[in-house]
């Protein structure tokens, strides 16, 4: 029988799918069901990568808190983004990959039954990891317009109780591509002023934004900078998914238990992976590399938008993908996923578990998949859903 711990925890949808459109062997299937992109890595972190594998201190569980090349290079990065400096030694962590960052953190820093602040929709991976480590979820709605979606300030500030231990913030978000701006950071510091309450800003995407508003780290705003952990990723803005590299920074008074998490949990990072995404995030041309990619991406999703004009598609700001809402077509997204799979040879996943509204609404990815490819997407829909 299933351990009390998974209660409640579904799984996340995408892997079902994934391992169904891989079955098919069909390269005239759309791929927009999985958080993969066909952006290449940063060469130089491939050039890294190979030196990597002739390397002796590659093949080495020390230094288990990740290299102290990356551990710089990822205190760097934070603080150019935070405008807060932040000592690579004693206030960053290296982890495998940004969701153990996360679960990490969570472990961390709540006791079972305390609740952890998020948005709705969410990806269920953050859900379930704030399940997992004892957690309860408090959800602050996300609405749809036709500007995209829009977060109150006052609701978000709201949420916070005296039960909350932690708020796990994402900008832009998975898998709605919704951004946090200043007043939503402002109200967050309202709130936690006088708190025992963490913030845990999950920044995977953070530089992964398609609209014009001012881009504001939570460190940046006063009151937050000696509250606020941020858990970034290789996966996303550097395209390296399978280096499965991320990174913790905060302050030291809360660092040392993160990394007691970490030699308990995973124990230590992908040793070949390492000095590659120092590279990566060091090299000059850091800042013009995602500029491309996020240039393509917005391409992409921009494709996706115009195919799909007259449909309940709300416009992300941000990120990897954007949702519909199916109950507006009269459909389910499980129905509306199976009927883009059978007719319209479209993968696309139904999100449930992505918080309590997730559930009325299908994912497109638009990471994966090339503009050429996407311009028949409309005849795709219609042969699907008529």
């Amino acid at each position: 029988m299933t351990v009390t711990r998974l209660h409640g925890i579904p799984g996340i949808g995408v892997d079902r799918m994934g391992d169904r459109a891989d079955q098919e062997g069909d390269d005239s299937l759309l791929r927009l069901e999985n958080l993969d992109t066909d952006l290449r890595p940063p060469a130089v972190a491939l050039d890294q990568t190979r030196i990597a594998v002739d390397a002796d201190a590659a093949n080495s569980y020390l230094p288990f808190q990740g290299s102290l090349t990356l551990r710089r290079a990822a205190a760097a990065h934070v603080g150019r983004l935070s405008g807060h400096t932040y000592d690579p030694v004693s206030e960053c962590v290296i982890t495998a990959g940004g969701l153990n960052g996360i679960l990490n953190t969570l472990l961390a820093v709540i006791e079972p039954g305390d609740e952890v602040v998020l948005v709705d929709p969410i990806y269920a991976g953050l859900v379930n990891r704030v399940r997992l480590a004892g957690g309860v979820p408090r959800f602050v709605p996300l609405r749809p317009t036709g500007a995209g979606w829009e977060l109150d300030p006052d609701e978000l500030a709201a949420a916070v109780t005296q039960r909350t231990a932690a708020v796990l913030m994402m900008s832009p978000a998975m898998p709605t591509g919704s951004v946090l701006g200043r007043p939503h950071w402002e109200a967050l510091a309202r709130a936690l002023r006088g708190h025992r309450a963490w913030l845990i800003y999950d920044a995977a995407m953070e530089r992964i934004r398609f609209d014009a508003a001012e881009r504001v780290h939570p460190a940046q705003v006063e009151d937050l900078a000696e509250r606020t952990i941020t858990v970034g990723s290789a996966s996303k803005e550097l395209r390296m998914i399978g280096w499965r590299v991320g990174w913790v920074v905060g302050p030291e008074s809360i660092m040392a238990d993160i990394n007691l998490v970490g030699l308990t949990n995973v124990v230590c990072q992908v040793g070949l992976a390492q000095e590659a995404v120092a590279a990566a995030l060091d090299a000059p041309d850091a800042d013009e590399d995602v500029r491309r990619a996020v240039d393509t991406w917005r391409e992409r999703c921009e494709v996706i938008l115009e195919q799909l004009s007259g449909y309940p598609v709300v416009r992300p700001h941000g990120g990897w993908s954007l949702l519909i809402d199916t109950g507006q077509l009269g459909l389910t997204p499980a129905e509306a996923s199976e009927r883009l799979f059978e007719r319209g040879r479209v993968a696309a996943t139904a999100m449930s578990g992505w918080g309590p509204t997730g559930s009325a609404y299908l994912r497109l990815v638009f990471a994966n998949e090339p503009v050429e490819r996407l311009h028949d997407l409309r005849s795709r829909v219609e042969q699907a859903w008529g």
